[in-house]
């Protein structure tokens, strides 16, 4: 893809173009300045203090501490690394007209920009799959969908992203380009046009229209099982057959409410994590299309402010990720307002008794196997205990299991 930091017009023509005069230099106009830079700003901060708290809450909190909020903290991270370095070296090449930053910072920043851009799209990537696994397959989640696993995961995800975008060290360098008035440093690349292009169809397939190829199937069975076929919500109802149909096809026994609570949170938390995924295929698809489009034309499409919308759709897509989960889950908005008052205040306990009823009928359908995936279940919507939806004959049981299993204030509880 094309580098988010460089004049566009020195990206498509590469190195081709060094010390040769291209006429007169004009610089960006006051509106066009004044709208970068408050805009790139205002998107780049939000964004940036916004990661930087899902990444604390998620550190701090114990019971925040599951496989997909592991998940969530790569995203968190990879974004705050496109924001930083591909957004705010903007400001500077708007206000300057040039890259100042040398030739260190083009090298440097060309990479963790193209780290964070893989990064990220390998964390939605494997939530989506950790999703998918967690509901359509729940008996295999439990030794799928660990914390443990989760971050060997993110570890693979960053070494591998991290050895992919070495490349980029070779590929940029820093280069004079000569006006008839000015002669100004840019960050380009050292690669014709020609060669530079299968390597961004590679980025583009790779890490854009695979992922949402993926996502796209693997949400739509998601969909099939939460939405198409959902757990009995009346208590009232006979769940004899229910339970018989249910345990053929592998999927948790319930009893009642409690399963149409947990039911439930589970879509809301699936719809949280789809709309991460669909915002950032919206987002990105301006740029991935322009790009795409230019590649073919013989003189590229190359208006300032369409730029300039351009890369805001992409700094837009790394700072909205935490504003998502402050407005879909009740446990992140809860967390982010204890972090901003900053005082040692009591956190609210998770349910313990639908979690323990929860582990309770997984342990007996799993003959006595590991429940450690439950961690993975992102209890959003349970503010108040579910004692009133469990059968009596349920509760000692439940009670047995709080005190048997992991502190359920530990890494092991449900967000």
């Amino acid at each position: 893809m094309e580098n988010l930091t460089v004049d566009d017009m020195t990206a498509n023509g590469t190195s081709a173009q060094r010390n040769h005069t291209l006429g007169v230099w004009t610089d960006f106009t006051l509106e066009y300045k004044v709208v970068s830079v408050f805009l790139v700003s205002l998107i780049c901060g939000v964004g940036i203090v916004g990661n930087m708290m899902v990444i604390l809450v998620v550190l701090t909190t114990k019971h925040m501490r599951t496989p997909t909020n592991c998940y969530l903290v790569s995203l968190a991270a990879a974004d705050l690394m496109v924001l930083t370095a591909a957004g705010l070296p903007n400001i500077t090449d708007a206000l300057c007209g040039q890259w100042v930053f040398g030739y260190a910072g083009c090298l440097g920043i060309t990479y963790l920009q193209y780290l964070g851009i893989n990064a990220s799209s390998c964390s939605i990537t494997a939530f989506t799959v950790e999703r998918y696994i967690a509901i359509c397959h729940p008996i295999k989640a439990q030794f799928l969908c660990t914390l443990s696993r989760a971050k060997r995961i993110i570890l693979l995800v960053w070494t591998l992203t991290s050895a992919y975008c070495v490349m980029w060290l070779f590929l940029s360098d820093t280069e004079t380009v000569a006006y008839d008035n000015a002669e100004l440093l840019r960050c380009a690349y050292k690669v014709s046009r020609s060669q530079y292009l299968p390597i961004y169809f590679t980025d583009f397939t790779v890490f854009y229209a695979l992922p949402l190829v993926l996502a796209t199937v693997l949400y739509g069975l998601i969909a099939r099982i939460l939405f198409l076929n959902p757990l009995p919500s009346d208590p009232k109802r006979s769940t004899k057959k229910w339970r018989k149909e249910t345990s053929r096809s592998g999927r948790m026994m319930c009893a009642g409410s409690s399963c149409s609570t947990t039911a439930a949170s589970r879509r809301q938390v699936t719809k949280m994590l789809a709309v991460v995924v669909i915002l950032f295929a919206l987002l990105w698809m301006p740029y991935r299309t322009l790009v795409v489009v230019n590649s073919f034309l013989d003189k590229a499409y190359l208006d300032t402010w369409f730029l300039l919308f351009c890369r805001l759709c992409i700094y837009l897509n790394s700072a909205i990720n935490p504003i998502i989960y402050n407005a879909m889950s009740q446990k992140f908005r809860t967390a982010f307002k204890k972090l901003c008052h900053c005082g040692p205040q009591r956190m609210e306990k998770p349910a313990s008794y639908s979690v323990a009823l929860t582990y309770s009928v997984i342990k007996e359908m799993s003959n006595g196997e590991s429940h450690d995936h439950f961690a993975t279940e992102m209890e959003d919507e349970l503010n108040t205990p579910t004692t009133k939806f469990l059968p009596a004959s349920v509760l000692p049981s439940a009670k047995k299991m709080s005190l048997d299993e992991p502190s359920l204030s530990g890494p092991g509880v449900k967000v």
